[in-house]
């Protein structure tokens, strides 16, 4: 089987963020335009209708990119994030339409004329156009940052684990003699080690991972794990599984 390669095929061209960024900038235009009038009809300022487009469009494209960076956040927080990103989204989808039915309903032609729906309902490409070509250059830029991989298979977590035999702190063996040096490794009877000594005490492990372990409202081994291993410790299933019971026990005693 090949390595899984990133190719040159894969990756994003000049060409592709340039449409990208085309689309977004008609989408934006078109919005503003429609924005810009829907200003004036609520007797803002003519001097600071431009602002208006701005405000709203703006929330929208900014919203896309909180979104993808909070998406690990805490619910209250990506809840907040939603909360702008669709009263904004819906504002402006909104606006379009009225804008574009408004003029409908006082155009009288003797060509193609559409009806109010169809009209409102086209009018919200606009918008949802700026929303999507954020989201794609978004996209396109982590596709690009991404370091390619190589055909080395690395080994599942479970592996690592199967190295980190967890030794009860009653049944730890004390060692009286001092580790060998990598030179006596080559000896016709070389020291076999059992298990690895844990590289924090239980006590200092539950220090490090109670704030993250109470900040969020169902907290997983994932999150205890990845805590332990950002202060560059290592921990083996078995004393990840008592160490979260007792931060369960704490917790419930609250």
């Amino acid at each position: 089987m090949p390595p899984n390669t990133r190719t040159a095929a894969h990756q994003a061209t000049a060409w592709d963020r340039a449409a990208v960024a085309l689309l977004g900038a008609a989408g934006c235009t078109l919005s503003y335009d429609a924005l810009q009038q829907i200003a004036i009809a609520i007797h803002i300022r003519p001097a600071l209708t431009y602002l208006f487009p701005l405000v709203i469009d703006g929330f929208i494209a900014y919203g896309v990119r909180a979104l993808l960076v909070l998406r690990n956040a805490p619910f209250r927080a990506r809840l907040y994030t939603w909360t702008l990103f669709a009263t904004a989204t819906l504002a402006s989808v909104w606006a379009n339409a009225l804008h574009a039915i408004r003029l409908n309903q006082q155009t009288h032609t003797t060509g193609l004329h559409l009806d109010d729906a169809t009209v409102g309902i086209l009018s919200t490409i606009a918008p949802l156009a700026l929303a999507g070509a954020v989201h794609l250059h978004i996209l396109i830029t982590r596709a690009d940052t991404t370091p390619p991989t190589t055909g080395t298979v690395t080994q599942p977590e479970t592996a690592e684990h199967q190295h980190e035999t967890p030794v009860a702190p009653e049944q730890e063996i004390q060692h009286t003699h001092p580790e060998p040096t990598p030179a006596r490794h080559e000896t016709a009877h070389p020291v076999r080690r059992i298990g690895r000594p844990p590289s924090a005490e239980l006590d200092e492990l539950l220090d490090l991972t109670r704030p993250a372990f109470h900040l969020h409202e169902t907290p997983t081994r994932a999150v205890v794990r990845e805590t332990i291993r950002a202060a560059g410790h290592t921990i083996s299933e078995d004393r990840l599984t008592q160490l979260i019971a007792t931060l369960r026990r704490e917790r419930d005693s609250h």
